[in-house]
């Protein structure tokens, strides 16, 4: 099915802070995020697909139990990541423990946006957790926060089995939007959306 911009909604309000604090209660890692070979290989692409080598600062919004923190590391001087779930922000900073260039901290977003600035920002199946007004605010926030010339890495999931639900597609098409942004990468399959903007001088 062929999608366009206005065939979903975002949700009336963003997911609320207890919707996922009650999924970390039920189950420790609640996506399987450590374990599940699809988010392996997303991972996997999202770090193939980063344009540099190595980055100065990044931010990593919705960081969850942390196993994409630990490869960011690997490419990032310093990494800040977040989480509104302090259980998740517990397992991300044992994940983390041994990697110095790591931060990890509780934040609830839009809200609680860092200070500084990145030349890398990386948000993944996070945004369409946000209602239109939040998500606009998210992204004034995240491009505010990005240096000129630095990379924002997003990835979303698809979905596939229900193509009219606000997804992926939706909120990249939010970013594709912003002037300020050129895509780089784009990669889309049966499972997730990810794609590459640069900021613009």
């Amino acid at each position: 099915m062929t999608r366009t911009h206005g065939d979903a909604t975002p949700p009336e309000a963003s997911y609320s802070l207890d919707h996922f604090i009650g999924l970390y209660e039920a189950k420790d890692d609640p996506w399987d995020n450590a374990t599940k070979w699809s988010d392996q290989r997303k991972y996997a692409v999202a770090m193939a697909s980063l344009p540099r080598e190595r980055y100065r600062r990044c931010y990593e919004p919705g960081c969850a139990v942390g196993v994409l923190s630990v490869m960011l590391a690997a490419r990032c001087d310093e990494v800040v990541a977040v989480d509104c779930v302090a259980e998740a922000v517990v397992q991300a900073r044992a994940a983390t423990a041994a990697l110095p260039n790591v931060e990890v901290s509780r934040a609830l977003l839009p809200a609680e946006l860092p200070d500084g600035t990145f030349d890398l920002i990386v948000v993944g199946d996070l945004l369409y957790y946000l209602s239109a007004a939040d998500l606009q605010l998210m992204l004034d926030g995240l491009l505010d926060r990005l240096e000129p010339g630095g990379d924002l890495l997003a990835a979303h999931f698809r979905d596939r089995d229900n193509p009219g639900n606000y997804d992926g597609f939706q909120v990249h098409a939010e970013l594709a939007a912003r002037p300020s942004l050129d895509r780089v990468i784009h990669h889309e399959d049966e499972w997730f959306l990810l794609d590459v903007f640069r900021k613009t001088d």
